[in-house]
């Protein structure tokens, strides 16, 4: 498993088998190998392309999460308004966390 801070670029390239720096060939191994790779998109808004790269991504076996806050748990902290994004991509690395879940 590999969790990956993307910009654009580095989405492109992954998306595209661009491995031209440690990053990308890691990725671009784990893809191979079927394994879990999260990519962390952290630019917005998204154009047409950037959508495209990530939809290639995921037919590929990747997962795009979005390094966007929630609010559904009402964080009153900075802290914790990041800890929301933080919290979301352990989750679906597959770590027991206690987060806020819905229904909760």
């Amino acid at each position: 498993m590999i969790i990956v801070p993307c910009s654009m670029g580095t989405l492109g390239r992954i998306a595209n088998g661009v491995s031209n720096d440690l990053i990308t060939r890691a990725a671009d191994v784990i893809l191979k190998e079927r394994r879990k790779l999260i990519c962390v998109a952290r630019e917005t808004p998204y154009n047409l392309i950037h959508i495209r790269n990530m939809e290639t991504i995921i037919l590929a076996g990747g997962i795009i999460c979005p390094a966007t806050p929630s609010f559904y748990s009402k964080p009153a902290t900075p802290d914790e308004i990041a800890g929301t994004v933080t919290d979301r991509i352990l989750d679906l690395a597959g770590f027991d966390i206690k987060t806020f879940r819905w229904g909760k």
